[in-house]
């Protein structure tokens, strides 16, 4: 059985904290409220930011709040993040514009700091102080102007969705960070502007064959509960014989090895690392009831994982692979095998790349990727 632990820089992280301010009159409802989730490590940190707005509806939004150290932004998704000294701005994007009354919306960003790194708490939205019990402006104080491109399908329903559009480095930054378990061989990532689904850029992974040669990209999985998960990829090299892997979650409640999809037998398939139990089971029946991935052309990859209830649905082409679902009741050829023992996921994480356990290589492009709670669609 082959491994692949989960290791990537950046997000070793400690635990995370949280603040709420939301303060105001048991009276009166506050404008809103801001949770602000900080993970970080010596020199660096990331924040995951919901804001849950008041009673007046609003078409586009800005928050604004003031950091009481040397904290300095770096990137951020899901909004456009502006910083002139200790002010912070961040704006809505087009796809994220609408907030109504009473309704949340999340974004990210990650940056540095020394000494101590104090959580804000001026958070204001539109103008008005999260706990003024006066409602936002239903307009920004600061005008949004944005350059990025036309979210990918299906980002309002998602908690994630990330097109690489404000990627500026030659490595996705932000909130992905690039990885290579165990050994480092030829695999690299990199933020490719030749080659797109939508806009002008998309991440590229070339995967060596042979183990060491492993290359992914990763970021933290939203939430809990139902996970669903979708993204459009692109590849050279039709899948092989051999077991490879283009994307792993790990998954704590299995002593934190990966749940993997990939392919083996020319065709899609899952594959849990603990056991190495295949999804679905590699017989020709089996196999049969897969499909391959295309080559040369964008293919629409969704996922659903439902770790109380032990399921797992796939999607290619907004199309359910029958050979790819996990429904609890064993089939044989199918999920005989994978259910073999109880299976209850909680994933931690997303890697999406190329892992070879053989001599097969690839080369594959990554691009509009979305996370969320409901499925996505392409």
């Amino acid at each position: 059985m082959h491994r692949f632990a989960a290791a990537l820089a950046g997000f070793c992280l400690a635990a995370g904290t949280a603040v709420v301010v939301a303060a105001g009159p048991a009276t009166a409802a506050p404008a809103c409220a801001v949770g602000y989730r900080v993970n970080q490590w010596q020199t660096g940190f990331t924040a995951e930011i919901t804001v849950t707005n008041g009673a007046t509806a609003l078409a586009s939004w800005a928050l604004t709040w003031h950091y009481a150290g040397n904290q300095s932004v770096t990137s951020a998704w899901n909004a456009t993040v502006r910083q002139s000294g200790t002010a912070v701005t961040a704006e809505s994007l087009p796809y994220n514009a609408a907030l109504p009354a009473g309704g949340t919306v999340s974004f990210g960003l990650q940056g540095t700091y020394s000494g101590t790194n104090t959580e804000p708490a001026d958070f204001a939205l539109n103008g008005v102080a999260c706990g003024d019990t006066a409602p936002p402006s239903t307009t920004p104080t600061t005008p949004t102007t944005t350059t990025t491109a036309p979210p990918p399908a299906g980002c309002t329903d998602a908690t994630f969705c990330d097109d690489f559009e404000q990627q500026t480095g030659s490595a996705p930054g932000g909130r992905w960070s690039v990885g290579a378990a165990n050994c480092q061989g030829t695999g690299t990532v990199t933020v490719d502007t030749a080659v797109a689904h939508s806009g002008t850029r998309s991440v590229k992974v070339a995967g060596g064959g042979g183990y060491c040669n492993h290359a992914f990209f990763g970021t933290s999985v939203p939430g809990s509960g139902v996970l669903y998960g979708r993204f459009w990829v692109r590849h050279t090299t039709a899948l092989p014989a051999g077991h490879v892997t283009f994307m792993a979650l790990r998954d704590t409640a299995d002593g934190g090895r990966d749940l993997r999809a990939g392919g083996q037998n020319r065709a899609l398939q899952w594959n849990r690392e603990s056991d190495d139990a295949t999804l679905p089971a590699q017989s020709p029946a089996g196999v049969a009831q897969s499909v391959p991935l295309p080559t040369g052309a964008w293919s629409c990859f969704e996922f659903a994982i439902d770790g109380a209830a032990g399921q797992l649905r796939t999607w290619l082409g907004s199309a359910e692979v029958p050979g790819l679902v996990v429904d609890g009741v064993p089939t044989p050829d199918v999920d005989q095998q994978w259910l073999g023992r109880a299976w209850h996921p909680a994933v931690t994480d997303l890697r999406l790349g190329w892992e070879s356990y053989g001599t097969d290589a690839d080369t594959l492009w990554f691009d509009d990727v979305a996370l969320g709670s409901a499925r996505i669609g392409c």
